[in-house]
């Protein structure tokens, strides 16, 4: 049998595709270094490329949830860049993703997306938005509401702003303190991304470790 080879696609917009066109462009070699998400019938490819304000800020955002949860005794843990899919229905690839709290299970360490319906869907997902912060609040916003997630983070890169949400019954409602990390205000993390900007990560960490401690 001869597997055609994926068209080339419209980039970092949402195109009409089914879920097997999905996987042939996700598993072509033209588009290896892509972040792929799919949801309603729609597949979205981003390669723009990440600049020093989207790694800065992924990096501080991560910093902030894992310094919280361990001086708060939470069990978490994180993935970065990593695909979590509902096979035939969606895929998501958020910037930072957690599971939080007692009942997960770790998945295994493979190349695989993570099958949410046998590890169920992140408990936190966060999306570094410059370019695509009006999908990261649009679009993406349903895709997690229905994805399952508990609670998704905007970061603003270029406002240095985090427009959290709480999803439960696949609504959301914007936030200002973390439900998931109960007691970690917006505000806080808005404020070490603010400190980024001149201080290095030692000198954040310290200031975070004091703040919170």
């Amino acid at each position: 049998m001869v597997v055609s080879q994926p068209q080339q696609i419209l980039i970092d917009t949402w195109v009409k595709a089914t879920w097997d066109k999905f996987l042939a462009v996700t598993n072509s070699s033209d588009y290896q270094d892509s972040r792929a998400y799919f949801d309603a019938g729609y597949m979205r490819i981003e390669m723009a490329a990440l600049g020093a304000g989207h790694g800065r800020q992924n990096a501080v955002a991560l910093k902030v949830a894992d310094i919280f949860a361990a001086l708060h005794d939470i069990r978490i843990i994180e993935f970065l860049n990593c695909s979590f899919r509902q096979v035939g229905e969606r895929e998501c690839q958020p910037d930072v993703a957690f599971y939080i709290g007692e009942g997960f299970q770790l998945p295994p360490q493979n190349n695989a997306p993570i099958n949410i319906e046998l590890f169920g869907p992140p408990t936190l997902a966060i999306e570094i938005g410059a370019s695509s912060l009006s999908d990261d609040l649009g679009t993406k916003r349903l895709l997690y509401e229905r994805l399952g997630v508990q609670e998704y983070w905007v970061v603003d890169v270029n406002a240095q702003q985090v427009i959290a949400f709480s999803i439960a019954e696949g609504r959301s409602g914007q936030i200002q303190v973390s439900e998931v990390l109960p007691g970690l205000k917006m505000s806080l993390v808005e404020e070490a991304m603010v400190r980024s900007q001149t201080e290095d990560d030692s000198a954040i960490t310290r200031w975070l470790m004091q703040t919170l401690g």
